[in-house]
């Protein structure tokens, strides 16, 4: 079973766009303009993924909806929850081109926090609603052992600990702007 877009609301449309296509690469393919069942309208785009007609990046720009006032963009904000916690993540095939995203994030104004999670390696920055992006790449095998431990946590209530990553470093924008 595949996953075929994750749809998120938008605080500010043009600048969503101008991220997910102008700075992430994915390309604006299509908008559906409906209803709202509790009132209102909405523009639901679409942003199809490493040319996949199959793989989207989806967002709402919501009008005239009750409430809207005072909605809350940052997933992690309108939760209630520490930063970080609710993220998207896009994965990578090669160091090469994780360091090609550190670089064209840094490069577009954003400051990049990297992380070597000692099975993958990650970069993450923060997109125009707030919400943290991340690109991963897996660079561990799973065994039998992490296995084991997984299911063991499940029934954890005390804290203990993974190992510590390898390394974290943050990539501060020379021209740093608030995404």
């Amino acid at each position: 079973m595949g996953y075929h877009h994750l749809a998120l609301a938008a605080k500010d449309m043009k600048a969503m766009h101008a991220f997910y296509e102008g700075v992430m690469g994915f390309e604006l393919v299509k908008v559906e303009i409906a209803p709202i069942a509790e009132g209102g309208w909405g523009k639901h785009f679409f942003y199809r993924m490493d040319g996949d007609d199959s793989r989207f990046i989806a967002f709402w720009e919501l009008h005239d909806v009750p409430g809207q006032e005072t909605h809350v963009f940052d997933l992690n904000e309108a939760g209630n929850l520490p930063t970080g916690t609710n993220h998207y993540s896009f994965d990578v095939h090669s160091a090469e081109e994780l360091e090609t995203w550190r670089a064209k994030w840094n490069d577009a104004g954003l400051d990049v926090l990297e992380i070597d999670h000692n099975w993958c390696h990650s970069v993450y920055t923060r997109d125009p609603n707030g919400n943290m992006v991340e690109f991963c790449l897996t660079t561990g095998a799973f065994t039998g052992a992490d296995r084991e431990r997984a299911l063991a946590a499940l029934d954890e209530t005390e804290f203990a600990p993974s190992p510590a990553p390898a390394s974290m470093q943050v990539w501060e924008a020379a021209n740093a702007k608030s995404a």
